[in-house]
């Protein structure tokens, strides 16, 4: 029986506690973002053939929130929906389903998938482009002009998937993963999987031999890509299928058993984990190892002598034993364990994990890059480590994977710049970027709030008029439990939580129901926050940016900026914790006079996310606020963006609902009890210097 059942018996409700009750996130049928019904496909019927099914949409299971008693009572008391006569599913037997191969859509058909899923298709790079710049360059030295970007693109119209179970029969998909596929309840593609997935699998059919030969493209060899997506739309599925695919291909071929060919680098360990045990769904019989990295693990690397592998190995092991004291000590099993080599195909790893144990040794191997976030990846803070990471795998048949719901122009030309280095004679393999919807935008499912708060007292009250709607003002939306609260540093993390722990009554398990996550907590206690909040033992997450990306909670109703984000790009990624998979969700950003500057970026991306959702400007669009707001220099945005807003940092200004006059009379009070405390401690240790020097005086002379 569920705890909070339990412990409401024994207490009458009160009328704050009511507003608590845990209310589950409605399921979405279509994770889909975009699709303009006025452009008709020519082909529905094939796509209705493989629509989702209602009960399997409706399955209790998938709801990482929804409590025990509620997932039997779905089961057993709600009756099934009839299913709607517009989307017939029709069960097929496996002789049809892995028939013959289906028909590939012809041009106009095509284009029309791809524009009413508001997908574009971009060739940054190709082979003639890149022979033409490594003949200049060997034949003369003059400088030669150098040729607009947007000139130099061409866009591409590759194979759309209509749906999953087109990958056994047009795409050639390995029949296990597509049956774990289906058992996960994958029907309908999202925008990128949609887009990504015949290029990635099957890159020579998916673009035709015209298409190829017109824009001097050779995809039999493999094509390197860039996806920018909306957050939550099955960015991790689009890389996973294809790599697994590849892994399976491989292993058919060859009689090797376990050989690392994708590498796959995030920016945090939450996102890492995450990773990984989606993974291990699909590869489910497969036979197919995907390991995550970890302290002490070593990989197959060449290029290091085995007696720089050892003294490797014992500084590592000797960091491991201070860095996880609070694990206990390590047995000799797992110490045995970690001098031996980890064999695996799929590698997940963070940038400075897999940097600090190659160093001098390549991955030779190694045929898939797949960078996840990978515009964080390529920032400042991991440039270093993902470029040794990149410099490592020496395999020339390499292929980069990049990922991401914001890609800056300067992150896609230092990427264009990296692989034309690498690029040599004929192994010359063109970069294509698929944008989906608008480029750095928000998804179109959020509904966004900005909320002046004039100072952090009024933060803090609006924050607790959020969590006590009978109390709230029209200005603060409502939102229902769970939520993710973000801040700027750990050290207002901490008081944040602090200072909320006890707003939540008894009866609805009190201070248990709220957390705070951050860097400096242990990597088990950090993962074990992270169950709790999936599993719905936490319902307010207060944290930092370190888990505004890429990580998948698909029960949060609402994510709250307590503090303004630093970029347009960081508030993208922290408002996108909410409105995954086509789900409803509410944003809402508190700011104070000293946030004002900074919020014509944040505001634009509402503008735009809007805009895209076919909102009016009456409908929430801060029109009259871009027009107000003040433009600041790069040099301040920059600033921001490193530091945060500097008023915020320290203890200037503290997170608390006491005005300044009383923290100050408190501070004064506890500063006149310590004085005092060390006044009678002196008089004390006089008093007793004094009776000392007496009996020293009167003590006669020694012997």
């Amino acid at each position: 029986m569920d705890v909070f059942k339990i412990l409401s018996r024994g207490a009458k409700k009160s009328s704050s506690s009511q507003a608590f009750e845990f209310k589950p996130a409605p399921k979405v049928q279509n994770p889909q973002l975009y699709h303009d019904k006025g452009l008709k496909r020519k082909r529905d019927e094939q796509e209705l053939q493989f629509g989702r099914d209602n009960d399997e949409a409706d399955d209790p299971s998938l709801d990482f929130f929804a409590s025990r008693e509620l997932k039997d009572s779905k089961e057993s008391k709600e009756p099934r929906e009839p299913k709607p006569a517009s989307q017939p599913v029709t069960r097929q037997s496996p002789k049809e389903k892995h028939g013959p191969e289906t028909s590939l859509l012809d041009d106009d058909e095509v284009r029309q998938i791809l524009r009413s899923h508001r997908l574009k298709f971009t060739l940054l790079s190709n082979h003639e482009d890149q022979r033409a710049k490594i003949t200049k360059s060997k034949k003369k030295k003059k400088e030669v002009p150098k040729v607009k970007a947007k000139d130099a693109k061409k866009v591409l119209f590759p194979q759309p998937l209509v749906s999953f179970a087109q990958l056994r029969t047009t795409w050639k998909l390995s029949p296990r993963l597509e049956e774990n596929l289906s058992h996960q309840g994958y029907r309908i593609p999202t925008e990128v999987q949609l887009g990504s997935l015949p290029l990635l699998i099957r890159p020579e059919k998916a673009v035709s031999t015209t298409a190829a030969a017109e824009l001097g493209v050779e995809p039999g060899d493999g094509i390197h890509f860039l996806a920018v997506a909306p957050t939550g739309s099955g960015k991790t599925l689009a890389f996973l299928i294809p790599a697994i695919n590849d892994v399976l291909r491989r292993r058919a071929e060859t009689t090797k058993d376990h050989v690392l060919e994708t590498l796959v680098v995030v920016p945090t360990r939450e996102l890492a984990e995450q990773i990984t045990n989606e993974g291990r769904k699909l590869t489910k019989n497969t036979g197919v190892k995907i390991v995550m990295m970890k302290r002490g693990m070593r990989i197959p690397a060449e290029g290091r002598t085995e007696t720089d592998s050892d003294n490797e190995e014992s500084s590592s092991e000797n960091e491991d034993d201070n860095d996880s004291s609070d694990e206990g000590d390590i047995s000799e099993k797992d110490e045995a364990k970690r001098r031996t080599l980890t064999k695996a195909d799929i590698l997940i790893t963070t940038p400075l994990l897999l940097g600090n144990f190659l160093k001098s040794r390549t991955l030779p191997t190694v045929r898939s890059l797949i960078l996840d976030e990978g515009d964080v990846l390529l920032e400042q803070r991991f440039l270093e480590q993902t470029l040794q990471i990149w410099t490592a795998c020496v395999n020339p048949s390499l292929r980069l994977r990049c990922f991401s719901a914001t890609m800056g122009a300067h992150i896609e030309e230092l990427i264009s710049d990296q692989l034309s280095t690498r690029n040599s004679g004929n192994h010359i393999i063109p970069l294509v970027r698929l944008v989906v919807g608008l480029k750095d935008t928000a998804v179109p499912s959020i509904d966004h709030k900005l909320v002046y708060c004039a100072t952090e007292q009024g933060k803090l009250f609006a924050l607790r008029q959020v969590l006590h709607p009978q109390s709230s003002s029209a200005s603060v939306p409502h939102m229902n439990l769970p939520i993710l609260v973000f801040t700027q540093t750990i050290e207002r993390a901490t008081a944040l939580h602090s200072e909320l722990k006890f707003d939540f009554p008894v009866e609805a398990g009190g201070p248990s129901r709220i957390a705070a996550l951050h860097s400096s907590l242990s990597d088990s206690a950090r993962s074990d926050i992270v169950r709790k909040f999936r599993s719905g033992e936490i319902w307010a997450l207060v944290t930092t940016d370190i888990l505004m990306r890429g990580l998948d909670f698909r029960g949060v109703s609402g994510v709250i900026n307590y503090d303004v984000p630093t970029s347009a790009a960081a508030y993208v990624h922290r408002v996108g914790r909410t409105g995954r998979a086509g789900g409803q969700g509410i944003a809402c950003t508190l700011y104070t006079n000293d946030d004002i500057p900074y919020l014509k970026s944040i505001a634009n991306v509402i503008s735009q996310s809007e805009k895209q959702a076919g909102k009016t400007d009456d409908e929430g669009a801060p029109k009259w606020l871009l027009d107000s707001l003040p433009k600041i220099s790069k040099e301040e945005k920059k600033k921001l963006k490193q530091r945060g807003v500097e008023s915020r940092r320290g203890n200037a200004n503290k997170i608390t609902t006491k005005s300044a006059w009383e923290r100050r009379k408190e501070n004064n009070r506890r500063e006149a009890i310590a004085s005092s405390k060390k006044r009678k401690l002196q008089e004390h240790n006089d008093d007793t210097q004094e009776e000392n020097s007496k009996d020293d005086e009167w003590s006669g002379l020694d012997d």
